[in-house]
């Protein structure tokens, strides 16, 4: 762990205030948003920057999480960010009122994929659907896909195996190929 991850770890365990918090975080903060509006449809109507304040707001009110770590943190950062969008596409896709099987393309972590409505709503159904199954699949997908950490730092931030998260992630992978219908 580098000395800027065990000191943001220290200041999350503390309970430092968000007004302190926000500026040591904001940087990484804006490159998980860039990532994930990178695989949003390019007309897109949030941008990377109202993201990261959206997401901050939402764990802002969360008043009982007890920041473990780092990467509990930023996961928690990756799911807001992810329901935030799947928000978007919902609104979006009510007013276009669309309908048809989403098809969407799952790679590595860091491979950019450009879904729209339909297909971030499908992949939420399909997250959801996988939670239910496998839990841990689920979470190592979220840190991995969603928010963009490396297998070092999901293994860290779940406390198992390197390998435990190779094995979660490829099994995560091929799950939702058959949830999406890509499977078949």
């Amino acid at each position: 762990m580098t000395d800027s991850n065990r000191d943001l770890t220290g200041m999350l365990r503390s309970g430092v205030a968000e007004s302190e918090l926000l500026p040591i975080v904001y940087d990484e903060l804006k490159v998980l948003a860039r990532s994930r509006m990178a695989r949003e449809r390019s007309d897109h109507t949030l941008q990377a920057t109202a993201l990261v304040h959206e997401a901050f707001m939402k764990l802002a009110r969360e008043e009982e999480v007890e920041w473990r770590e780092r990467g509990h943190f930023f996961g928690a950062a990756a799911e807001a960010m992810r329901r935030i969008l799947i928000d978007y596409a919902r609104k979006a896709k009510s007013e276009k009122r669309g309908g048809g099987q989403a098809c969407v393309t799952l790679g590595a972590a860091d491979s950019l994929v450009e879904l729209d409505a339909d297909q971030t709503l499908a992949l939420a159904d399909a997250l959801d659907a996988l939670a239910k199954e496998d839990p841990q699949a689920a979470e190592v997908t979220r840190l991995r896909f969603l928010g963009g950490l490396s297998v070092e730092e999901t293994a860290e931030a779940l406390g198992v195996s390197q390998r435990t998260v190779f094995r979660e992630w490829s099994f995560a992978r091929a799950r939702l190929f058959e949830l999406l219908g890509e499977g078949s």
